[in-house]
């Protein structure tokens, strides 16, 4: 990537207006990371604050699933305007791709994050959330690079397989001294205390667990629902946790 590119001041601009950034993130997919995305910008929005979510899982989008997005139509104005979704705006990579394979590497999945980031026009907001691409890869560093302000939300499943990978991620972040809000274990399925007891060991905050809810997709596409849902009540006290001495 050029740093010379004038769309990093841009974007820099852009992010101004933004209060605080949180990257949802995990070292593995499969975890539940864009579901927690998504129910967590609900229950922001829910809450009074300007909420912007923008889905940068960029070979996996799924959000627009969650969401129940159809028949995309995106207005311009000084930019590209998001979505807005009962006051949520909303912002996927799949409107940059039309929802077909991304198929790029290199400095060309660079330049789409970058376009991407300089395009959307959020105005003001109290939160953004990004959906980030799983791992630890290109996506992420560039992410890294260009918005100073991203706080880390981390997700894991109760597995030793996650765990382990999620704990490189961990290990990353703290040498880089990024800012890592806490943990999230997502699907609990038991009373082990496994994720517990790591979350001391790293010393990073253990925010709460989430059940594993088989029938969570009978929520998919009524954000009613999914704001009224057992789900939004874990994820709700996760959120209290974070919010405290935000303002």
């Amino acid at each position: 990537m050029n740093f010379l590119d004038p769309r990093i001041d841009y974007i820099k601009k852009r992010f101004e207006k933004i209060n605080r950034v949180i990257g949802v993130s995990s070292a593995k997919g499969g975890v539940g990371k864009s579901t927690i995305s998504t129910f967590i910008s609900l229950l922001l929005k829910q809450k009074g604050l300007k909420t912007g979510l923008l889905d940068l899982d960029i070979y996996g989008p799924s959000t627009h699933v969650i969401l129940g997005v159809k028949n995309i139509k995106l207005n311009e104005n000084y930019g590209v305007e998001p979505l807005k979704i009962d006051n949520l705006k909303y912002f996927s990579s799949i409107f940059f791709t039309d929802n077909k394979p991304f198929l790029m590497r290199g400095d060309e999945l660079s330049d789409a994050i970058l376009e991407i980031l300089t395009i959307v026009n959020w105005e003001e907001l109290d939160f953004l959330v990004i959906d980030m691409p799983p791992g630890f890869g290109e996506p992420t560093l560039d992410l890294l690079r260009l918005i100073k302000k991203i706080e880390f939300l981390i997700i894991t499943n109760p597995s030793i397989i996650s765990l382990e990978t999620v704990k490189k991620l961990i290990l990353t972040l703290k040498e880089g001294n990024y800012k890592i809000l806490g943990l999230i274990e997502n699907m609990k399925i038991n009373d082990n205390n496994l994720i517990i007891d790591s979350c001391e060991e790293l010393k990073i905050n253990y925010l709460g667990s989430v059940p594993f809810f088989y029938d969570i997709e009978a929520l998919f596409g009524n954000v009613d629902m999914m704001i009224e849902s057992n789900v939004s009540l874990y994820l709700d006290k996760v959120l209290n946790k974070i919010l405290i001495n935000s303002f």
